[in-house]
């Protein structure tokens, strides 16, 4: 059927419609019921609820009109597009937004290029005096030579043809990007040759983007790039999620949830504000944000801010020899890095970057801060020798670079005070500590992680004991062991746990707590640093609970209905319960037996 426009630009009636011709809509609406009225032609009047847009700049009704727009057909120009995603050659992160891409790009619709602005790129369209047609030309002078060959007027000028007042619309002139920004003009270089920087530049490797756009944008870029330049513009697409506020709604102005990031900067910091977000930032799903994540960034900022003042304050001393403990802990935890290292790198090759970012921050914060530093810190008022401070320095440093591209600031301040220099290189163009390949060099890196994990576990251990038993962290203890205990294991222990001495024993003395690491049984003979009696009530206490607690267990797994029936996860996990009590028995009935009891 015909279209029949009833309105004007300015939005009156037009001839079209015959009645109320050159009055304003809003006039006609008003008008249009008592005629109806008076004309006897109204038979009744409803009020109904209607959505209806309003401009949030001027506050008027957003209307359809009908009118002669420019069109691109899409589908050819789409098919390598979407063949490049199908088959991989550009990859998406997540991939569950392939399926979304494939549904749009197979059921793709000829795209409206014009919009009606005041600025932008103008449609590229003439046409000829009085209702001559058009031509389309990429410049004026091209375009002025079509129209004289087809009006058959050589004597026409641009001054008699009329470009066409329509722009290109944004994301036309956005799916050129990748191509146009090397364009000499563009660059502001006219004289330069613009297939040398997009021959080096293009294509690039990597695009962040939000999944809201990924056809409005990114497979328009993906298409003009098979068009106009013979390949993909990028060969990976990072698809960022939205944040949304505790009650997962997306943040808005009308809704009042968004928080003002100045306000959260000036509280916590730049840095703290921008971990805080990454530390829950997933590829592909939504952030939800809480306030509480950025105080931890301002949290981890304090304390990489504390370990910079506490290695800058020691006196380095060329006389005094590297400790064993140090020694140790610096072959520990440069192996322990280096495996970090590998696996935050694998981690960037998945796109991986919240895990990436956790995993620098427990070995910041749980292993260096709160290993290393104890370990090698010298006593109050000495100085540190100079391999184990020259050592710690090295090891800041590449812990600065790997938390660089997550914390730019802190880290940029805090490497160029460390290498005591005003001037210089940015730590934004510093070498990344290298991933290593070496099969000898990571097993050997796997063995000396595992001995300082064992050593750990004593020292963690022995501190425990101390909790539960309240003995002072600065009474010194004798610690017992049945013989399998290493050197390294030892050092750790006198350094860390205040241990007077180490031997060992034919099972437990008299009186001492003992625990378990790995298949070692440790000894602590604690003799009059606490009431005999009293531990050994405790002990029986808790040895009934676990017996009761077995009991429940076993019974359970005796039921054969219960062990059919249930999934295998589950008979599982009660399996490992009844494992765990029966070794927590034995090892509370070994120091009862120390007891005399």
């Amino acid at each position: 059927l015909e279209a029949i426009d009833i309105f004007n630009d300015n939005g009156t009636l037009s001839e079209r419609a015959q009645h109320y011709v050159g009055v304003d809509r809003f006039e006609v609406r008003r008008r249009i019921e008592k005629d109806l009225q008076e004309a006897g032609l109204l038979d009744k009047v409803e009020d109904y609820a209607n959505k209806v847009g309003f401009s949030e700049r001027t506050d008027v009704p957003i209307e359809p009109k009908l009118s002669m727009q420019w069109f691109v057909r899409m589908k050819e120009l789409s098919q390598p597009a979407l063949e490049a995603v199908l088959n991989d050659d550009v990859l998406l992160c997540p991939a569950k937004f392939k399926n979304t891409y494939r549904h749009w790009m197979e059921n793709i619709k000829d795209w409206c290029i014009s919009r009606q602005l005041w600025w932008g790129h103008r449609i590229p369209a003439w046409y000829l005096p009085a209702g001559g047609g058009m031509v389309v030309a990429e410049t004026a002078d091209e375009a002025l030579a079509l129209a004289r060959e087809k009006a058959g007027n050589p004597q026409l000028t641009l001054a008699d043809l009329r470009q066409d007042e329509d722009c290109l619309d944004t994301w036309f002139s956005s799916w050129l990007w990748p191509i146009s920004v090397f364009d000499p003009e563009v660059a502001g270089n006219p004289e330069a040759d613009p297939n040398l920087d997009l021959q080096y530049y293009y294509p690039t490797a990597d695009l962040v983007t939000a999944p809201e756009i990924l056809f409005f944008w990114v497979a328009r870029m993906i298409v003009a790039g098979y068009e106009w330049a013979g390949g993909y513009p990028f060969k990976n697409v990072y698809l960022t999620g939205i944040v949304r506020d505790k009650l997962g709604r997306k943040m808005s102005k009308q809704l009042g949830n968004s928080p003002d990031p100045i306000a959260l900067m000036e509280k916590y910091g730049a840095d703290g504000v921008r971990l805080g977000m990454l530390l829950t930032s997933p590829a592909g799903n939504d952030l939800p944000f809480d306030e509480g994540l950025c105080e931890q960034g301002r949290n981890f900022c304090n304390k990489i801010w504390n370990a910079f003042r506490l290695i800058k304050s020691w006196e380095p001393s060329d006389a005094e020899p590297q400790p064993d403990h140090a020694g140790i802990a610096v072959e520990w935890f440069e192996a322990l890095m280096q495996r970090t290292v590998n696996e935050v790198a694998d981690d960037f090759d998945k796109y991986r970057l919240s895990e990436a970012l956790m995993k620098l921050y427990k070995l910041y914060w749980d292993e260096f801060s709160g290993w290393y530093l104890e370990i090698v810190k010298p006593l109050h008022g000495k100085p540190i020798d100079a391999e184990t401070h020259g050592a710690t320095l090295r090891i800041f440093d590449a812990m600065l670079r790997l938390l660089h591209p997550f914390m730019p600031f802190i880290t940029e301040e805090l490497w160029q005070r460390l290498a005591e220099r005003t001037e210089g290189e940015s730590i934004m163009v510093a070498w990344q500590p290298s991933v290593t390949t070496d099969e000898e060099e990571l097993a050997f890196d796997s063995e000396t992680i595992a001995a300082f994990d064992f050593a750990k576990q004593i020292v963690s251990g022995v501190r425990s004991v101390r909790q539960s038993k309240n003995i002072s962290p600065k009474e010194p203890l004798p610690l017992l062991h049945d013989g399998t205990l290493t050197e390294d294991a030892a050092v750790i222990a006198r350094r860390l746990a205040n241990v007077s001495s180490i031997a060992t024993a034919e099972g437990a003395p008299a009186g001492a707590t003992s625990f378990l690491v790995g298949t070692t049984e440790l000894y602590l003979p604690l003799g009059a640093l606490i009431n005999a009696e009293e531990e050994r009530q405790k002990l029986e206490a808790e040895l009934a609970y676990h017996q009761k607690f077995l009991s429940s267990v076993v019974a359970k797994l005796g039921n054969e209905k219960f062990v059919a029936g249930a999934p295998a996860s589950v008979v599982a996990l009660e399996r490992k319960k009844q494992s765990d009590a029966e070794s927590k028995i034995a090892a509370i009935a070994q120091q009862l037996r120390s007891y005399g009891a």
